[in-house]
């Protein structure tokens, strides 16, 4: 009964800004919430799809191995990029669906086409006939660098990770003390390497688009960072996005 009237007596003499204010707070917490609810099951569903499309190969392949056992070695170094880019989709899922709710999340069309297009468009690369200008060593050794770079980035995010431009908290270990976006680089790095391996004009064109698209996401993504002066502070000390000395 004491509460009952007490709140009671709280809400007849709170002012009508006030009424207002914890009004709009709640609406824009439940915004959030909606959002985060949205970008969560996205990501889950496109993981279940691939994972499902991924698992039969995979059941076959350790079928084969456990049949032959004299191939394991030749298979673990032959399917070692494919184990990181497992390793490392697992993890980035992993991480949106149990990271903390962002301060500001991007509620703009465009910031989520961006980012759905970007994880979507590699998907659609072609194979092509292995190259025969540029060593295997060489691809395979950018396609691995690349693979570390993002996975490390990844980490260093923890569970400030996400697909959907938002402030989730700043960080600045690990790789993230060369550049502000490793994944991204680290995601361009792989690209280059799987070009290079396996040329084609169609992925050459997929790869350039998905790499101007990249782009587009990281200056969209900036525009609600700089926001925070901490994030400032961090881009006056690391002052390129991608390349250190480029850009």
């Amino acid at each position: 009964m004491n509460v009952d009237h007490n709140s009671s007596a709280l809400s007849a003499t709170a002012t009508p800004g006030e009424l207002a204010a914890g009004k709009g707070l709640s609406g824009f917490i439940y915004k959030d919430l909606v959002l985060d609810v949205i970008e969560r099951t996205i990501v889950l569903i496109l993981f279940l799809y691939f994972a499902n499309r991924l698992l039969p190969r995979l059941a076959g392949l350790i079928t084969a191995e456990i049949a032959y056992p004299e191939l394991l070695w030749l298979a673990a170094s032959k399917n070692l990029d494919a184990a990181l880019l497992v390793i490392s989709e697992s993890l980035g899922v992993f991480l949106i669906l149990t990271r903390r709710l962002a301060t500001t999340v991007s509620i703009h069309p465009l910031d989520w086409a961006l980012s759905m297009i970007a994880v979507n468009a590699p998907l659609l690369a072609a194979p092509a006939a292995a190259s025969t200008f540029v060593p295997s060593q060489i691809a395979t050794s950018l396609m691995f660098a690349g693979m570390i770079i993002q996975i490390s980035a990844k980490a260093a995010l923890w569970r400030s990770y996400g697909l959907i431009p938002a402030n989730r908290g700043v960080k600045t270990r690990g790789p993230y003390r060369f550049v502000r976006h490793p994944i991204y680089a680290g995601y361009t790095l792989i690209h280059i390497g799987f070009l290079l391996g396996f040329p084609s004009l169609q992925n050459l064109l997929l790869y350039s688009l998905t790499f101007l698209i990249e782009v587009a996401r990281l200056m969209r993504e900036e525009l609600i960072l700089k926001k925070d002066p901490l994030y400032c502070d961090y881009a006056t000390r690391v002052r390129y996005r991608l390349l250190p000395g480029v850009f």
